[in-house]
């Protein structure tokens, strides 16, 4: 069913320090779907608008339709925002913090941090806007008032008409079924609902659609939507006024007539939609994690009843999942925001799929902060690049030091996958992704992420080994604290000082082991195609240790320390040019301030 032209829908929203959202610009549609990891601002930004719909019509009550800028703003208690249940007001707040500091405040004093929510919409074909600021007061309460559009706040944004006000209605999941309920009052189901407390409300929401205009059509269009997902036929709703409890029942596949605290959570879920939608005709539906409880197929299922039941009730739908299904859904029909980085709009779906379920928040985070990524191998290779550059005092230690690095093995394609995930997150993400030599050439560089394969094997291929394998050889010897062996009266079995005894070891196991062309021609062939951190280095400090008796202290992941006995003049072209293109790369890209 195609989606009518409503009434009344919101275009826009803007938040700033409001719970995890610092600052945040959010396109709406209808339908919208919020996507994004745990902790991203996705249940934050519905919870704006429920905040912002309070401030309006606590402002209204007390002040009119006016915004006159002298006036003071109206006092509101935390547990008047139903759909936002916080033990404090200061919980509001992002970070908790309610006062600027004495610099913050550009030396004018301590000033209050507001929340400022921004909501633009249009109404009968008229495009509106409007703002409401928030002041904590103390931990049960907060004042509101009209946004200032100047800083002495002498002028502010103009009121909504009563008129054009959008109906705000904000469901969390499904929390399972009490085993009976007494009847509520409207009143008292918004509270329990706002809390989290679904449970309780359930067969007061059902018994509440049959006495709407048409209550009893309305009831038998949502049982037949339960039918034809369930394969259940539920009964009407009855009050029992012995005990003032509410009943609902329903007849299962096998005939037998069940209390409703009998049916899985999906069909809770999904009745619990179905019900609210029919209680707000013509509302802003804020609908949380909606697919909670649902299998696979019963979410793709119930994303398009929610449309469809939305769109004949005349409702605007905005809801935030985790679901890959309801995400496929609406890529291909709605609008989705991406809350990765800031919050957007989503052009390229399918990247934003992959990236959300292959990528971890932390390194949204990290990008937004860096600005750059260095993919490499493993840790070991980011060793080495640091060992590296340390010796030269090269300007890619600066970034090699505390790198936002991720290891991706010699795969191109891990590389790409998981930058061009962040950029939909920061667009102007850079990157340098270094592979060992590949047994075919299928980098391609682009001016965002740069793909750099090594000349030779592998990084190790550039220790020079003959060189600084026997410079930390002479210098175990050195600092060695054993003492030398004597022949039983103390008399000791050598005389050559240990530094080069060692020295010697070390050589004959290079002598055994190595080609001796390839001994006396650092460019010889053996050097560029072996692996040489697995065919040749362990096998020579296998050997090496073998023969001087002693445990093992450089295994490979400690391969990074014979760069220390590198001079460097010695420190070979190859490695100068990538770290060139790392400290290149680097310098171009703008992060943000931690």
């Amino acid at each position: 069913m195609a989606t009518p032209t409503l009434r009344n829908m919101l275009t826009k929203l803007i938040v700033r320090d409001f719970k995890v959202l610092a600052e945040a610009e959010i396109e709406l549609d209808n339908p919208v779907v919020f996507v994004g990891p745990n902790d991203s601002g996705k249940s934050s930004a519905l919870q704006a608008l429920a905040l912002w719909d309070l401030g309006l019509r606590r402002w209204t009550e007390k002040r009119g339709d006016s915004a006159p800028p002298q006036r003071p703003g109206v006092a509101a208690s935390r547990r008047d925002l139903l759909s936002v249940p916080v033990p404090s007001a200061r919980l509001l707040w992002r970070d908790l913090r309610v006062r600027q500091t004495y610099r913050e405040a550009e030396r004018r004093g301590t000033e209050n941090i507001r929340i400022e929510v921004i909501v633009e919409g249009v109404t009968g074909g008229e495009r509106w806007s409007c703002g409401m600021e928030f002041d904590y007061a103390n931990e049960e309460s907060f004042y509101c008032r009209p946004l200032r559009i100047d800083p002495d706040g002498s002028e502010r944004m103009p009121i909504l008409p009563r008129e054009w006000w959008p109906k705000i209605a904000l469901l969390n999941p499904m929390s399972g079924l009490a085993s009976n309920e007494t009847r509520l009052e409207p009143g008292a189901i918004d509270v329990r609902i706002g809390e989290g407390r679904t449970a309780e409300v359930l067969r007061n929401l059902c018994l509440r659609v049959t006495e709407l205009p048409k209550g009893l059509e309305r009831w038998e269009k949502l049982a037949d939507r339960i039918a034809t997902l369930f394969g259940v036929h539920l009964d009407r709703p009855r009050l029992i006024p012995e005990r003032g409890e509410v009943q609902v029942t329903y007849v299962s596949k096998l005939g037998s007539r069940l209390d409703l605290s009998s049916a899985g959570r999906g069909m809770l879920q999904t009745l619990l939609l179905l019900a609210f939608i029919d209680l707000n005709q013509e509302s802003v539906l804020l609908l949380d994690e909606p697919d909670a409880h649902l299998e696979i197929l019963r979410q793709r299922e119930i994303y398009q009843v929610l449309r469809e039941t939305a769109a004949h009730n005349g409702a605007q739908v905005i809801c935030a999942s985790h679901s890959e299904v309801i995400l496929n859904e609406a890529a291909q029909h709605d609008a989705l925001v991406a809350f990765v980085g800031t919050p957007h709009r989503v052009e390229k779906k399918a990247q934003v799929l992959k990236a959300l379920r292959d990528i971890r928040f932390e390194d949204y985070y990290k990008a937004a902060i860096t600005g750059f990524i260095l993919y490499v191998e493993g840790s070991t290779d980011l060793d080495l690049l640091l060992a590296f550059a340390t010796v030269l005092q090269h300007e890619a230690r600066h970034y090699l030091e505390r790198p936002f690095v991720h290891y991706v093995g010699d795969k191109p394609s891990n590389a790409r996958s998981h930058f061009y995930g962040l950029k939909e997150a920061k667009n102007d993400l850079v990157g340098f992704a270094l592979f060992d030599r590949l047994g075919r050439q299928d980098l391609r560089s682009r001016g965002d992420l740069t793909e750099h394969m090594w000349p030779r094997r592998e990084i190790e291929n550039y220790l020079l080994p003959t060189k600084t394998l026997l410079r930390y050889a002479e210098q175990c010897g050195r600092t060695s604290v054993s003492s030398p062996p004597t022949d039983g009266q103390g008399a000791t079995l050598f005389e050559e000082p240990e530094g080069k005894r060692w020295r010697r070891t070390m050589e004959k196991a290079l002598r055994d082991l190595t080609p001796p062309v390839a001994l006396k021609n650092l460019e010889h062939q053996f050097w560029i195609d072996n692996k040489i951190s697995d065919s040749y280095l362990t096998p020579v400090l296998q050997r090496f240790v073998g023969d001087m008796g002693f445990p093992a202290q450089l295994r490979k992941k400690h391969f990074y320390r014979l760069v220390d006995y590198l001079r460097p003049a010695e420190v070979h072209a190859d490695v100068v040019e990538v770290l060139d293109g790392i400290a290149r790369a680097a310098r171009t890209a703008r992060g943000a301030a931690p």
